[in-house]
């Protein structure tokens, strides 16, 4: 049963044996080799893959595991992924003897059942031994491939039952054989992905794990293997040291918080992730039981490798960025995860969607509860983008194209305290590069009419949430493009008193006498000509709106980021002159009658 594997892959793992000590300066340059062997692996995949969402998109991560499983170090791509790597290489840990593990041997997953994220996230991993044949560590690239092999391109199936629908599930496959390509199993991995490109982003994953053993060995040749492990073994304790003085620093008690989905992708409503996060001491404990159970939703169901990952992502926001991210983290933090729920699903359920939401409402839902013993570091690491409109098609030559609709937008960007939103995406997606309209339009047949900002689109704060873009996209030749629109009745959250974000929307053939708005999921087939025009959701607001300075929301009004109506009825700032003059001044007398009669009216809060 998936239950029983998964408590066992999560399970506390010992130290590894040795009988050497380390110092602290060698145990940091050793993580200093650890971690830029790592980077060096991911920049390797960037440069020689085939696939824009990996070379131009950065969406890739890269870790070391040690022989008992647990993570040594990283190269962070996207934030959400960092953490996902130790359970699919502790299930391949399980196979070391039946698969025969050796120098040289390459392997790969994607399972969900067997510790994995959702399919398309593959992992691909490579041992690396000292001289004397003893396995140390684990090289891993994971990468999110453009195709699955299931009933639909790119993976995503609005209807899925089960996870077979949705493509080819990997608990462990052997690639390379002793430094040989087995021909016949890639051969099997390349027929069935419908991407042209996804035999060069596989041999890239290869090649970059074969570079980052060969830099690991080194290491261990340099220092020694026992000198290496005691590095491991210091470096992780020290990790959950440092993460247990920060916990106990907080207020002990337990903070709650309820976040929704609007909706499965068939209609169901209000997908709810409960979390209770319990402060005792240095203990923390995030409990997600009362989350949502119910057996006929559909879509909305996240594997148990990510609610790990999403919970600890938004934890290690919580803390000082300085410590070092490893497994450490984890033997400071409990994470109860109910069996049976959309965070720990039975087996066989499609994992698609669900590492979108309620994947994201993990994050969410830890950060609105920590906001109110950490407020200072409360920054959600949330996209709530529900599903990019995903076009495709093909090309003269029959070979499919996807566009997945990971265009350069403004979304998501929340205020934290003392700190306006600002930028253009959430700091969840980490250094994942959106694509520049450039780009997008020489690889596909689109035109990109317009990305702007959309006026009172941030959520209304004492500091102020980035407003939402809307992105509006014509299609030159006839194509399929789906969507899954959620947040627009539970867009992201504001904190500590702030206004939720402006939602999200969707509106397929703009313009003609067909247009029509998404409002739960599409899989349509778009004209030539076609417009898309996607609203995306901005960031949410921090901290009472009527305390944020007048002439902050004066500026906010000539930056046409917050509208004349909302300065005086979500900020009660009163301004003369005319915002076409550009000579706006605030009245402060009448700001500040205004303001207490909010007050006493209960029309805003305040601190």
């Amino acid at each position: 049963m998936s239950f029983e594997l998964n408590e066992k892959l999560a399970a506390r793992r010992p130290p590894l044996p040795t009988a050497a000590t380390v110092d602290p300066v060698t145990a940091s340059i050793i993580r200093g080799a650890l971690e830029t062997a790592c980077f060096e692996s991911c920049e390797h995949l960037a440069r020689a893959a085939s696939s824009a969402i990996i070379n131009q998109s950065n969406e890739r991560n890269a870790s070391l595991i040690d022989a008992h499983g647990r993570l040594a170090a990283v190269a962070i791509g996207t934030p959400h992924l960092t953490f996902v790597s130790q359970l699919p290489i502790r299930y391949g840990l399980m196979m070391l003897e039946e698969f025969d593990w050796g120098p040289g041997d390459v392997f790969v997953g994607n399972d969900p059942d067997h510790g994995g994220g959702h399919l398309p996230d593959y992992l691909v991993y490579a041992p690396a031994y000292d001289d004397s044949g003893e396995l140390i560590l684990i090289q891993v690239l994971q990468a999110h491939q453009g195709d699955t092999g299931g009933k639909d391109p790119g993976g995503f199936t609005l209807e899925a039952t089960d996870i077979f629908t949705e493509g080819l599930a990997i608990p462990c496959l052997k690639l390379l054989h002793r430094g040989e390509k087995r021909r016949d199993v890639i051969k099997l991995l390349e027929r069935n992905n419908r991407f042209p490109s996804f035999a060069g982003d596989l041999a890239a994953m290869i090649s970059g794990v074969q570079r980052g053993v060969t830099m690991v060995e080194q290491a261990i040749r340099k220092w020694g293997p026992n000198v290496i492990k005691a590095a491991i073994n210091h470096n992780i304790e020290h990790t959950e040291r440092c993460l247990r003085a920060e916990i106990a620093e907080w207020r002990d008690g337990t903070y709650e918080a309820d976040v929704f989905v609007d909706h499965d992708t068939q209609g169901l409503k209000d997908v709810k992730v409960h979390v209770a996060c319990t402060v005792k001491g240095d203990q923390l404990t995030v409990d997600l039981t009362g989350s949502d159970d119910r057996p006929e939703l559909v879509g909305v169901w996240n594997t148990f490798g990510n609610t790990r990952s999403y919970v600890m992502t938004q934890v290690t926001a919580s803390v000082d960025p300085s410590i070092v991210k490893n497994e450490g983290l984890f033997n400071a933090v409990d994470i109860i995860v109910p069996r049976n729920t959309i965070l720990q699903p039975p087996p066989n359920k499609p994992a698609a969607l669900g590492s979108f939401h309620p994947a994201v409402e993990i994050i969410e839902a830890v950060c609105v509860a920590l906001a109110a013993v950490v407020p200072a570091r409360s920054c959600p690491q949330v996209y709530k983008i529900g599903m990019p409109n995903a076009v495709i098609g093909q090309d003269e030559k029959g070979r499919m194209w996807l566009d997945q609709g990971v265009d350069a937008r403004s979304m998501d960007s929340s205020a934290v305290q003392g700190i306006d939103g600002w930028g253009s995406s959430c700091v969840g997606l980490g250094n994942l590069l959106l694509a520049q309209a450039e780009d997008a339009e020489s690889r596909f047949p689109v035109i990109n009419l317009s990305r702007e900002m959309t006026t009172d689109a941030g959520g209304a704060g004492q500091w102020r949430g980035q407003p939402g873009s809307l992105n509006v996209k014509k299609v030159l030749q006839p194509t399929s493009a789906m969507a899954w629109m959620v947040s627009a009745e539970h867009p992201l959250r504001g904190l500590r008193g702030g206004d939720d974000a402006g939602p999200y929307s969707n509106r397929f053939e703009v313009g003609t006498e067909r247009e029509y708005k998404v409002g739960l999921s599409v899989y349509a087939r778009l004209p030539a000509g076609a417009v898309i025009a996607y609203q995306h959701g901005g960031g949410g607001g921090f901290g009472p709106p009527l305390l944020r300075d007048p002439e902050a929301v004066k500026n906010d009004v000539l930056d046409e980021k917050v509208s004349l109506a909302a300065a005086r009825d979500k900020y009660g700032v009163v301004l003369t002159g005319t915002l076409e003059n550009y000579d706006l001044e605030v009245d402060f007398a009448a700001t500040e009658a205004l303001r207490h009669a909010m007050r006493a009216a209960g029309t805003s809060q305040a601190a």
